[in-house]
């Protein structure tokens, strides 16, 4: 599992550090729903972070831009990278704004 730089974090998650360590070791957690890049659909998915225990996605590892406490926090995070988007380049591509000047795979 792989993390943004810039990992995007959610007002509900007391200490990002652990959270993030338990997300690498697809440990359970309770209330964490994570926004992340899969390469396959090309596009931003809001997940479960029990979705990351299933075998397909140790083979393919999801690209995490952010964690939230919950999904309406997810959605909020989801929105304010949308308007950062929108304002710093005019246009809606989330994925080509978040991945400027970088090779996605």
């Amino acid at each position: 599992m792989k993390f943004y730089k810039n990992l995007y974090i959610g007002d509900t998650i007391r200490n990002p550090g652990k959270t993030r360590r338990k997300l690498k070791r697809y440990a359970k957690l309770q209330n964490v729903y994570v926004i992340a890049y899969m390469a396959e659909s090309g596009q931003l998915s809001i997940y479960h972070n029990l979705m990351f225990r299933q075998r397909y996605y140790r083979d393919h590892p999801p690209y995490v831009i952010g964690i939230a406490g919950n999904q309406e926090e997810a959605f909020g995070i989801v929105c304010r990278i949308a308007e950062e988007c929108v304002r710093e380049t005019g246009q809606a591509d989330l994925v080509a704004y978040l991945f400027r000047g970088k090779q996605m795979s």
